[in-house]
């Protein structure tokens, strides 16, 4: 596993501060905004954050100046569903995973994060959420992708739908575990399959704590979302990976076949959604359907990625070290059992892959990035697009969506 990042020299902190604190302004590019390109502006920030965008016209004297020409310079990504990369998983439930983590997702362009659970031991998941509450509370910019909060993913999820999860750490909800999990602000996300019993106290707790709750690894009926729904569901994760469809619930229920998730999510315009563009979870056709028929406001792009990420070929574990299922990467995506487990890939490749598949406008790919995510887990007021008074997370991309130059807070992080 990659080591976590070193401590800080006293300059390199000094140095942190004056970026924070001082005056930063991006030159020369085209601004990517959430509903068009911009030419021939600039964006100024201050104490970390955007304080205008506008014209050009002379530079601050205390401003240290980013040329960004020949780049679209737009906003940080954000993933919702993420459980690993560069070595480590976030449920390895330590300090050094969670760095090493927000650090690979970073040099892909993703500067807000939802470390995600897998299924597991009560104690392999309390001893993730403070591993990660513990990075989130010392966190400083420069050291990697910043934490939004938890995605409580695992292990609430149905017998038949677990996916490349461990079985055994699969169960039912247990409200004195989730009361604990809901203790604080920590978990913003949280899922679990309509048909297990106490699913609905479930979604009703998480919604009074602010989360966006979820459906996922289910095989719902439509009548079981509708009561989801009511309880507080308006997300299902990962589209058409580990959900229900009519074939699996006519296995489950016989005839006549009955609708499940995808009808119910389609057909009901307060539900979102989101996809693995890695493009080999789905093919173009079923990229380019989602965003025809959900539109950039209900759709989201998310990485799903695990510890293989920017890793060589071979054989991992999925979910912690200790007792994860095991699963191969061939580069490209991990695989366990003939099946798929699990992406391998950034954000970055993500966009670029929608790109291919739909020939969406950048300001729209970018969107399904940035801020999309940030309204359905409720944070566009701080994040997700380039605003005046929002964080002054900002990606100078290729013309090819590489990644160029990652800024998180004001301050770059290394690519």
């Amino acid at each position: 596993m990659s080591s976590s990042p070193s401590r800080r020299s006293r300059g390199q902190v000094a140095a942190v501060a004056r970026s924070i604190t001082g005056t930063l302004v991006f030159e020369g590019g085209t601004i990517v905004l959430p509903d068009r390109l911009v030419e021939g502006s600039r964006i100024v920030c201050r104490e970390g954050r955007i304080a205008a965008i506008g014209p050009r016209g002379a530079v601050p004297r205390d401003a240290v100046t980013i040329d960004a020409r020949g780049t679209f310079v737009a906003p940080g990504l954000i993933d919702l569903h993420v459980h690993g990369g560069g070595g480590a998983d976030f449920m390895d439930g330590d300090e050094a995973a969670v760095r090493t983590a927000l650090a690979t997702h970073a040099r892909h362009g993703t500067t807000t994060i939802f470390p995600t659970t897998t299924t597991g031991t009560p104690a392999q998941i309390e001893a993730m959420l403070a591993a990660c509450r513990s990075v989130r509370d010392s966190w400083q910019p420069g050291e990697g992708a910043r934490i939004g909060g938890v995605h409580v993913y695992g292990p609430y999820f149905a017998a038949d739908k677990v996916g490349c999860h461990a079985i055994d750490g699969r169960r039912d909800p247990r409200p004195a575990e989730y009361a604990a999990w809901f203790r604080d602000d920590l978990v913003r996300i949280a899922t679990c399959a309509a048909e297990l019993p106490g699913a609905e106290a479930f979604y009703r707790a998480a919604q009074r704590k602010k989360c966006l709750v979820t459906c996922g690894h289910s095989n719902a009926t439509w009548g079981e979302m509708e009561r989801a729904f009511r309880a507080g569901v308006r997300h299902v994760d990962h589209f058409w990976c580990a959900m229900s469809s009519v074939v699996s619930l006519r296995a489950r229920c016989g005839t006549p076949m009955e609708a499940g998730m995808e009808q119910f999510v389609l057909a009901t315009p307060a539900m979102s959604t989101e996809v693995i563009a890695d493009g080999a979870h789905l093919g173009p056709a079923l990229l380019a359907f989602a965003l025809q028929m959900l539109g950039p406001e209900r759709l989201c792009l998310v990485t799903d990625s695990s510890r293989a990420l920017d890793m060589p070929a071979g054989r991992y574990r999925f979910g912690p070290e200790e007792g994860g299922s095991w699963f191969e990467s061939d580069g490209h995506v991990g695989r366990a059992g003939g099946s798929l487990a699990s992406s391998v890939m950034g954000m970055d490749h993500m966009v670029r892959t929608m790109q291919a598949a739909t020939r969406a406008d950048l300001s729209t790919l970018i969107r399904l990035a940035s801020l999309t995510p940030a309204e359905r887990v409720g944070i566009a007021a701080e994040c997700g697009s380039l605003a005046v008074g929002k964080r002054a997370d900002i990606l100078l991309l290729s013309r090819r969506l590489n990644v160029r130059r990652v800024f998180i807070g004001g301050v770059e992080t290394p690519v």
